[in-house]
């Protein structure tokens, strides 16, 4: 047994602080945050594998602090081990600079208000190289290069530079969405790509990093109780995405991961939410600090409560509370239809088109309709609660779901066009105008062409706006301010082969233009989507799997009602 030498102890330490560069962001932003900036600016090159300069207006530092600050367990934010119980801030163990200056060329200027200049102090590999007296304003600029430089096996597992920036622009929007009140600046290779100046109200930065469309649909509501404060962000179900990148949690600013929370929002949604699908939900936790531990793992985004029982009931019921309100926050937006109304549906192209006019009552008997489905003679009942069509055949009751039988309709016939020929492709007579995040712009720019062989014409607006010009004609009417993001978010993280990509993002489209559950349908619309589906090659499953009909048989039924022991 050796004791390991203080260059190898602290580039083991940096591993497990320093992660990749979005972690120097991370840490280099919350130091700001604690000195109390009101203003930040971070600037990134090659990803931020080149460059990572964070500059702030905060307290400063002496040129005691400055030599400090490089060393390892130096804070001024704890003192005794009670202090670790009732942590405030976002740093605390004064891990940070040193473990980055162990594995960069790091620079560090700064200066207390006091005083008449500034001293910049220079780090290389862990290793003090100058101190001088500077020029600078009041605050701490600390600048961060060619970061592993000097640990090349951490070096190689580094993504790409798009990845790393895209990395980095996730936790500098997560950052700047708990502090509205500090102006927020992101630079990436000398373009600034994220500003958000200081509000006194969320929204506006909501609108910012998770489009104005979500922002417009989110609801709030708070929980204040035995001194656990809540505040949730919600998008309705209908803004849901295949991953769960969009669930923001903060513990007393803190932005952590927490399965238990995740879990806990999930069951707030409940059945709203389709398998597989994940919303976009801002949570604040406030409570006391001795009520949870911080001091968990390295990174700090994992924390412990005393009573994660009640803390998830309570998480649980105010989602749930907040769904079932329906009020929207944003300004100036028109106030949501209660839970269980639907607001009006997207016109649906049907063969044969036979849109209804008004809705319609359902005889049991008369007006009845015989359609071949499943090699079977079934009767067309009626509609159920405007999302289900019952028939009978000789097996008994048959549900279908409307959605999920027309979602399967229309992927088949998209993919058919899509090997054939191509998809016929509309021009829209107003060009529509959809603004995106900072990062779904980025993934518009890169992967933009699987869009395009779609018939999706999209063109840049300037900003993060874009203009979409032209769409396949058969989802001419499908709601593209939304799907055009799921699309976009499908891009960023689906499959890696073009064809996987192109059969993932068709069924996000079918799913998107397939007549929603909540839509009255005609006698002749509903014949004539069961006619399609018993063309199909698979008529039993939409394309995420679920089923599209279930059957009750007449011994079943006559079981239920006592006629059969």
């Amino acid at each position: 047994i050796r004791i390991l030498t203080e260059e190898v102890a602290t580039q083991i330490a940096a591993g497990e602080v320093i992660e990749r560069p979005s972690s120097v962001v991370r840490e280099l932003v919350d130091n700001s945050i604690d000195a109390g900036a009101d203003r930040i600016r971070v600037r990134i090159e090659g990803g931020g594998k080149s460059l990572i300069r964070v500059s702030d207006n905060g307290i400063g530092m002496s040129r005691d602090d400055l030599l400090l600050s490089i060393e390892r367990h130096a804070t001024s934010k704890i003192l005794s081990v009670e202090d670790l119980f009732a942590i405030s801030s976002l740093g605390f163990r004064g891990e940070a600079l040193p473990s980055i200056a162990s594995v960069s060329r790091m620079r560090i200027t700064s200066k207390v208000a006091e005083a008449v200049a500034g001293h910049t102090l220079k780090i290389s590999g862990g290793k003090l190289e100058d101190i001088e007296e500077t020029g600078a304003p009041e605050g701490t600029t600390v600048e961060v290069r060619d970061l592993f430089y000097n640990v090349p096996a951490r070096k190689k597992f580094l993504k790409g530079e798009r990845t790393e920036a895209d990395k980095i622009i996730d936790t500098f929007s997560r950052l700047a969405l708990a502090f509205e009140n500090i102006y927020f600046q992101l630079e990436n290779e000398q373009k600034l790509l994220i500003n958000l100046p200081s509000s006194e109200q969320l929204i506006p930065r909501l609108a910012i990093l998770f489009g104005r469309s979500v922002a417009e649909g989110m609801v709030q509501e708070t929980f204040n109780k035995s001194g656990l404060s809540m505040t949730v962000y919600a998008a309705p179900a209908e803004f849901s995405r295949s991953r769960a990148d969009r669930i923001y949690v903060y513990v007393n600013r803190r932005n952590v991961k927490d399965r238990l929370i995740n879990r806990a929002i999930m069951d707030g949604y409940g059945q709203r939410l389709m398998k597989g699908a994940y919303p976009q939900v801002v949570l604040f936790i406030e409570t006391e600090p001795s009520q949870v531990d911080v001091n968990v793992h390295p990174a700090k985004q994992e924390v412990r409560f005393r009573q994660p029982g009640l803390l998830f009931q309570s998480i649980m019921r105010l989602v749930d509370s907040a769904l079932g309100r329906r009020i929207h926050i944003y300004p100036g937006s028109s106030t949501w239809d209660r839970e269980g109304e639907v607001q009006e549906p997207v016109e649906v192209r049907w063969e044969p088109s036979s849109p209804a006019t008004k809705p319609v009552s359902f005889p049991l008997t008369t007006d009845s309709v015989q359609v071949p489905l499943f090699d079977d003679q079934i009767t067309v009942i009626g509609q159920l609660n405007r999302t289900y069509i019952l028939c009978q055949d000789r097996n008994g009751l048959m549900i279908v779901d409307q959605h999920a039988a027309h979602e399967r309709v229309l992927y088949e016939k998209l993919m058919e066009q899509v090997k054939k020929s191509g998809l016929e492709v509309q021009n829209l007579l107003v060009p529509k105008r959809i603004d995106l995040s900072v990062s779904e712009k980025r993934t518009l720019e890169k992967r933009g062409e699987v869009l395009s062989e779609l018939g999706i014409d999209v063109e840049d607006f300037g900003g993060e706006a874009v203009l979409l010009r032209a769409v396949p004609s058969m989802l001419e009417n499908a709601d593209w301010d939304q799907l055009l993001v799921e699309l976009i978010g499908a891009l960023k993280e689906g499959p890696v082969d073009k064809g996987s990509i192109l059969e993932h993002v068709i069924t996000i489209m079918a799913c998107h233009g397939a007549v929603r559950a909540g839509h009255t349908m005609s006698m002749a619309e509903m014949t004539a989507l069961l006619a399609q589906l018993n063309r199909l090659r698979l008529p039993t499953n939409c394309p995420h799997g679920r089923p599209i009909t279930r059957t009750i048989t007449y011994y079943e039924l006559e079981r239920m009602f006592k006629r059969v022991v």
